[in-house]
């Protein structure tokens, strides 16, 4: 794969600010927990919003999922545990991507439909394909282009993971993948990467790849069906335009903010250094956007404060605590300036 070097060199530019769709996160973060992890502590050390959690077409910084793979590492012991999460779930179970997928006349539509909607599994703003086919002789080379493996290894090993089992499944019998290409070191855990994948792969090469026989473009999925293929793109074309809307400055330090709001200390400088700019100039782009820093702050533990306070078995203090306070009493005087009302008398009504 060496005449590869000069058609894709590795990006030396910042990385876009990524985020990734909620299904892939719930999803992980169950299947570390049924490996041993604490949920409770992997949810804290992660920085993830259980709430955030319950519609899997939710949008969480990436930062989160990177901190979630490696802390479910840590507490479940398994090193491979990014090899398991490709094995595990086939991308239909995560995002629409897989359904318009399965759905797709061929696989070579399905290959453009996920290069069509790579943004709703994980955004990163480059404005690049995922990936890229290149052939070389008889094969056909997919290659991962995306601008976030370098920090991040464990992404391309569930994604490939998930790739590589996907196709067993869908075609059983028919070696569609021929080997696998990563651009890192091989790992202790080198054996899972045979059982898992069961192709020969290759360790520290130029490239993230797949190596493949050109033939699966014209194979047909077995849940193929132009009817089903429409409905999914609909609702796909409708989720895309909502997180390619969602760039603005506000929705931006909202996702920063919401897996932060437990802590009292959640500083603008903090944000802004996450998101690549100067202080003075987050608040400019705030301004914009007529809002500010401590606004978005106050009318997001306004918003979760209330999503919580009626909870069965939810106390006051521990909602203060889920949004940053330390005291009950800070609390109560927040949010009845917030609000206008005591939180116990809150917890009851329904208006809010």
């Amino acid at each position: 794969m060496t005449n590869l070097a000069t058609n894709l060199s590795v990006r030396d530019k910042p990385m876009p600010e990524t985020t990734v769709a909620a299904g892939f996160v719930r999803a992980l973060l169950e299947l570390a927990v049924s490996k041993g992890a604490n949920r409770d502590v992997l949810v804290a050390r992660a920085g993830v919003e259980p709430t955030t959690l319950g519609d899997q077409d939710n949008r969480v910084p990436f930062s989160a999922f990177v901190a979630l793979m490696r802390e479910g590492k840590r507490l479940s012991g398994d090193m491979a545990l990014a090899l398991h999460f490709g094995e595990a779930f086939d991308v239909a179970d995560l995002s629409i991507i897989g359904l318009v997928g399965r759905s797709s006349s061929t696989l070579a539509e399905a290959f453009e439909q996920s290069n069509r909607y790579a943004d709703l599994a994980i955004a990163t703003g480059s404005g690049d394909p995922a990936f890229v086919l290149m052939r070389e002789g008889d094969h056909l080379w997919m290659v991962d282009t995306r601008p976030i493996h370098d920090d991040f290894y464990e992404h391309i090993e569930g994604s490939f993971a998930r790739m590589v089992c996907t196709a067993r499944r869908w075609f059983p019998g028919q070696a569609i993948i021929k080997a696998v290409h990563v651009t890192w070191p091989a790992p202790p855990y080198r054996s899972e990467y045979d059982r898992v994948l069961q192709v020969p792969v290759v360790f520290e090469s130029i490239n993230n790849a797949l190596l493949t026989d050109g033939a699966w473009l014209d194979m047909k999925p077995a849940h193929a069906s132009r009817y089903a293929f429409d409905l999914f793109r609909e609702r796909a074309d409708s989720l895309a335009e909502r997180v390619h809307s969602s760039g603005g400055c506000r929705s931006r330090v909202e996702a920063y903010l919401t897996p932060m709001l437990h802590r009292g200390d959640v500083r603008k400088s903090e944000i802004a250094d996450a998101m690549g700019m100067s202080s003075r100039t987050l608040s400019r782009r705030l301004q914009k956007e007529s809002t500010s820093f401590q606004a978005l702050l106050d009318q997001l533990r306004r918003k979760t404060a209330l999503q919580h306070l009626n909870k069965r078995g939810a106390s006051v203090a521990s909602v203060a605590h889920l949004v940053g306070f330390s005291e009950p009493a800070a609390f109560s005087r927040a949010f009845k300036r917030w609000t206008g009302r005591n939180p116990r008398a809150a917890r009851w009504s329904k208006r809010w």
